[in-house]
């Protein structure tokens, strides 16, 4: 999908903003993109390197189908290279491995495990759009909804194409989306196109959660997370969710210490000072900044621990039961009857 022919039976990809022009013979940066004599063929459809049952708080998508369990499936390869990435080992790979797991049976798989979405993730969607594209057109024909894991780098031709099927995006952002931060620890030459690819989303009324890791040091700026989060309820709107996330060592940085939990305190009231309502901070499990308050009254209204929601005080209609403030969730309240997630490989 989305590529031109050039001459000299060159392609030029339109999928990721990456854009690359790739020789014949040759792959995208991606590394699963292949230019075969002048047609772009995809080397990782229909082979899954991970597929699991996740909550999907795990995505993180907070205020979408709050407590839905969504099968979680993934294909080689990745658009950036981050030094810090969590799955390294199948992003990163530079052989296309995989097991063949086709669409059909990604959605059978959902239905037999009571999930009620898919969830596409660990690595990056955008490089397996045509093996996410048809597994989400399955999946909305059965009434289960699709949901996006995205580093957001993607052409807005790739949201429109995916948008029919896709009902909510969780857009990363790394280290306060320092232009800097992105070059050195993610080889990526420009941020811009992320910010473009969130407004296609929402021009295509996709649900958006925001999240950014705060690395300690070399990409905890509170003024871009203030930068950030103003961006955010100026272009998104002030109810757009904002997960800030503690970084943990990893991959090729071992050496760099966990965010404190002061720093993301810090973190976290800065994007709350800016007139964000929804700001939350992750992988600090039973911190207060987890759970959902009223911005009209603070009333808690969404109690949870880690990716368990542990209290749900909402009326039916998604409103504060104290000051009847409508509360921007999308979907229904999911009570989960299925023991606890777990990987089907």
């Amino acid at each position: 999908m989305l590529y031109d022919r050039q001459k000299d039976k060159k392609v030029k990809c339109r999928l990721c903003a990456r854009r690359c022009l790739i020789s014949d013979g040759a792959t995208g940066f991606c590394l699963v993109r292949k230019n075969e004599g002048g047609t772009l063929y995809s080397l990782n459809y229909g082979k899954a390197v991970s597929a699991a049952v996740d909550p999907i708080s795990k995505k993180p998508l907070s205020h979408f189908n709050p407590g839905a369990l969504v099968m979680s499936v993934a294909a080689a390869g990745c658009n950036f290279r981050c030094k810090f990435c969590d799955n390294w080992m199948v992003s990163q790979e530079t052989e296309v491995m995989g097991k063949v797991f086709p669409p059909a049976e990604i959605v059978k798989a959902a239905r037999d495990r009571s999930c009620q979405g898919i969830s596409y993730t660990y690595t990056e969607p955008t490089i397996y759009m045509e093996y996410a594209y048809e597994t989400a057109k399955l999946a909305h024909k059965v009434g289960f909804f699709n949901t996006f894991v995205t580093n957001g780098y993607l052409t807005p031709e790739a949201v429109k194409t995916i948008a029919p099927y896709l009902d909510a995006a969780t857009v990363d952002f790394k280290g306060g989306g320092d232009p800097g931060f992105y070059k050195s620890f993610s080889a990526v030459p420009s941020v811009e196109p992320i910010y473009e690819a969130l407004k296609e989303f929402k021009r295509n009324r996709v649900h958006i959660e925001i999240t950014n890791l705060v690395v300690p040091k070399i990409g905890d700026s509170m003024d871009r997370i203030k930068e950030m989060a103003t961006w955010i309820k100026d272009a998104l709107g002030r109810d757009t969710p904002f997960h800030l996330l503690r970084f943990h060592p990893d991959y090729k940085m071992t050496t760099t210490p966990a965010t404190t939990v002061e720093g993301m305190e810090k973190a976290y009231m800065t994007a709350r000072n800016t007139g964000l309502h929804y700001v939350y901070v992750g992988n600090v499990p039973g911190h207060p900044a987890e759970n959902t308050y009223c911005p009209n009254c603070n009333e808690l209204l969404i109690k949870r621990y880690s990716f368990e929601i542990t209290r749900w005080n909402l009326t039916k209609d998604m409103r504060c039961p104290v000051c009847a403030h409508q509360i921007p969730i999308k979907g229904n309240l999911h009570s989960r009857g299925s023991p606890f997630p777990y990987a089907l490989f």
